[in-house]
């Protein structure tokens, strides 16, 4: 099955457009999550939990990761693998876009 028709398959299941955004600044990360090794993993998967009855994707912002060295990269494949195969990734990718992802 191609994109679009992926995309419009998850569009008619959960009768919605969203795409939820996964930016995990830890610097806004809820204090039981602040310190832990695997909080990006857990902020993201609690967001996930939470949200993917409803979302048709999850666009996971590259730079708040990748700032993380190889944890961060570990973490967004973690949460790549995490999001149900029903729902589209999309990496956000861009580069110079506001401060705390340039």
């Amino acid at each position: 099955m191609n994109f679009i028709d992926r995309l419009n398959a998850a569009i008619a299941r959960n009768d919605s457009l969203l795409c939820v955004g996964l930016d995990p600044d830890i610097a806004r990360f809820p204090a039981q999550l602040q310190g832990k090794d695997s909080s990006i993993f857990e902020f993201c998967k609690a967001i996930i939990d939470a949200t993917h009855p409803y979302a048709v994707a999850f666009k996971p912002n590259t730079a708040f990761f990748e700032c993380h060295g190889a944890a961060g990269w570990e973490a967004l494949q973690k949460t790549i693998a995490y999001i149900p195969k029903e729902c589209m990734v999309i990496a956000d990718a861009k580069r110079g876009d506001i401060g705390n992802t340039s």
